[in-house]
């Protein structure tokens, strides 16, 4: 398998709410397919199905223990995940930054004019003053 294939399928593979649900249980130590089944609404071959997936993109081992299959997470191929992720959260971190400033700024223009005496609305005019340009 390429390595760009081996990515595809990890992404996919973590894409479904029930896998990475699936990848949280594991997380806390290796269960059996049984017991992780419990915790979901769907039949046992569906979690099968589910943990098919994650066995091929390499997330998650299987071992039998007399009639038993057991899960346990590997956590390696989600390293490029992270990697990947790394890159969008300094991307949306600087734009979200900038954001800021920009909000900062406009708090204070808005501050500012709101500090300046505002003209009433129907108020008189000073005498002399039509308000009209000449």
């Amino acid at each position: 398998m390429t390595a760009t294939a081996h990515s595809t399928d990890v992404f996919r593979a973590i894409a479904d709410p029930t896998r990475r649900s699936l990848l949280a249980l594991l997380h806390e130590g290796e269960r059996p397919a049984t017991e992780l089944a419990a915790h979901f609404r769907i039949s046992q071959p569906a979690v099968s199905q589910q943990l098919a997936v994650l066995r091929s993109a390499r997330l998650v081992s299987e071992r039998r223990q007399g009639r038993q299959r057991l899960y346990r997470i590997d956590g390696a191929p989600l390293r490029e995940v992270a990697d990947w992720l790394a890159f969008y959260e300094r991307f949306w971190r600087g734009r979200l930054d900038r954001l800021g400033r920009y909000l900062d700024r406009m708090a204070a223009s808005e501050t500012s004019a709101a500090a300046r005496p505002a003209r009433r609305v129907g108020a008189k005019r000073p005498r002399g003053h039509s308000g009209r340009k000449a």
